[in-house]
């Protein structure tokens, strides 16, 4: 039989480590594999070249422009980044912000408006605190470099908000440290957070944030999605379910592999704990795919899209992926 060959683009995860390897392959395909480290050269790649079959893409940016009937690709109920974002929020020390309702009226800055990490952290601010983000004046721009602007990337909210952006010369990192900013959030981390003297986080306490968070909600926040395009899917809508089954066994795989005791295999002292703590908060498939583990936590951030403005009304979500059988005997 003749394998479909398709080329597959992806973070070098562990989770999809054995299906990059080789070590499993999905059926009836001859998989490459190309494991990108930076995720928005892989979604620009996808989107302005389709240089790929099947791609990671930003979770915001399919939902939205999908929904929007301007995206012609189908996404795979495959997840492969998830973040909780309690601790990607940093604030000036002397801006006087002591509380997350303090970020209101302030100056907040953003690597980009629409990046699914920030649609979190507000979803989490003003669910969770009961921050008014229409109040907020957003500044957006490169982090710890400076970023160029790439209109063929962006999206922007159906309704105005309070953003500018800043010159490509400078970074939001040297703003926050210099108090011309106030706070900033996203999903990389500033630098001067780690060499500088101004910025801390907001929630010091950030792994105890997060751990309620996904106690009361379940959620661990998605931040990517797989795509593939329209027309491919058409042309083989098996290949979906072919690459979702394979993405399971390699998932499988590399918990099996963090919990083999005979030789550790992160450079992580405590591993096995952290395994332990993970496995008692979150149970035994702590990063589930599918819609119906997933149909809460892809719900309520279609919500945040909805409550941010990007959409002017909620889509079904079965409407946004390609229907999977999951299997069991």
């Amino acid at each position: 039989m003749t394998r479909l060959p398709i080329t597959m683009a992806c973070g070098p995860y562990d989770r999809m480590e054995a299906l990059s390897q080789g070590h499993i392959q999905p059926e009836g395909i001859a998989l490459r594999y190309l494991g990108i480290q930076s995720s928005p050269e892989i979604f620009a790649r996808m989107i302005k070249t389709r240089s790929f079959d099947i791609a990671e893409m930003s979770l915001a940016h399919y939902m939205i422009m999908r929904s929007r009937n301007e995206f012609p690709y189908i996404a795979i109920p495959v997840f492969p980044s998830r973040v909780f974002r309690h601790g990607y929020i940093f604030i000036n020390k002397n801006s006087g912000i002591k509380s997350p309702k303090d970020l209101e009226g302030k100056r907040v800055g953003v690597q980009e408006y629409r990046q699914t990490a920030g649609v979190w952290v507000r979803g989490i601010l003003q669910d969770d605190y009961g921050v008014n983000l229409d109040t907020i004046h957003w500044v957006e721009g490169g982090v710890n470099d400076p970023r160029p602007a790439d209109d063929e990337m962006d999206l922007r909210p159906l309704q105005d908000v309070s953003l500018e952006l800043i010159p490509e010369d400078q970074t939001l990192n040297n703003l926050l440290e210099a108090g011309k900013i106030d706070a900033y959030f996203g999903a990389r981390r500033p630098n001067s957070f780690d060499r500088g003297h101004n910025v801390v986080r907001l929630f010091p306490d950030y792994r105890e944030k997060e751990r309620d968070f996904y106690q009361r909600t379940g959620f661990h926040p998605i931040m990517h999605t797989l795509v593939m395009h329209e027309d491919f899917y058409a042309e083989h809508p098996w290949v979906a379910e072919s690459i979702f089954k394979a993405c399971e066994e390699s998932k499988k795989i590399a918990i099996r592999n963090l919990k083999y005791s005979g030789a550790q295999k992160m450079m992580l002292p405590w591993l096995y704990d952290e395994m332990a703590d993970m496995e008692k908060l979150m149970g035994p498939d702590p990063w589930p795919y599918g819609l119906k583990a997933n149909r809460p936590i892809l719900t309520a951030f279609m919500r945040y899209l909805v409550d941010q403005h990007f959409l002017p009304a909620s889509r079904p979500i079965d409407d946004l992926f390609a229907p999977i059988v999951q299997w069991t005997e």
